[in-house]
């Protein structure tokens, strides 16, 4: 049966044997190898989404949970951005300003009420705190693989801004618990 227009994609079966001796289909029905770096970029961007799931697992405020919520879905469009080859491809899903300048404007609503940072956070704190400062750092290596390959600069940007935000966020979420900021103690290891 054909798929209606608003179906993003239609499945019938999940395995392939397409991906069998190690390559893989991008969105424009090329074939890479799975070394390819835009491979590693967008298997660290569905990482990084599943990360994500995990942390709207745990116990977190609405606000947060609807940012998350959102850019679960907005890293559907990065990943898909990602699979398919910069070059001569305007007519294909792209990471665009706007998505940038939400995740700008949420940093800036998020970090308001936040205490002014005088000592590195070490990741952790309440639960929903960790589990979202475990997938800022797997951002941040979603970035480094997105660099290593002709994508669109804004899929980079939009990473680059992402981990920002989750950097923040894990910040507010254990404000929110209540809990202070594990911070680094120079020294503290002597």
């Amino acid at each position: 049966m054909p798929r209606n227009r608003d179906e993003p994609v239609q499945l019938t079966k999940i395995y392939t044997r397409g991906g069998d001796r190690g390559e893989t289909s991008l969105g424009d029905g090329s074939r890479a190898s799975k070394l390819d770096p835009r491979i590693g970029a967008f298997g660290a961007v569905d990482e990084l989404n599943s990360l994500i799931g995990v942390a709207l697992e745990g116990s977190l405020p609405d606000a947060i949970r609807a940012v998350l919520v959102r850019v679960q879905n907005e890293l559907f469009d990065v990943g898909a951005d990602l699979s398919v080859p910069w070059e001569g491809s305007d007519d294909k899903l792209r990471t665009t300003q706007k998505q940038v300048d939400a995740l700008e404007a949420d940093c800036d609503v998020f970090n308001a009420d936040l205490p002014e940072l005088k000592s590195f956070v070490l990741p952790g704190g309440e639960e929903g705190a960790a589990r979202i400062h475990v997938a800022r750092a797997v951002c941040r290596r979603a970035e480094r693989d997105a660099l290593a390959a002709p994508v669109n600069p804004l899929a980079v940007v939009y990473l680059n801004r992402l981990s920002d935000l989750l950097f923040i966020l894990a910040r507010a979420a254990n404000a929110a618990a209540g809990r202070g900021e594990p911070l680094w103690k120079p020294g503290s290891s002597r």
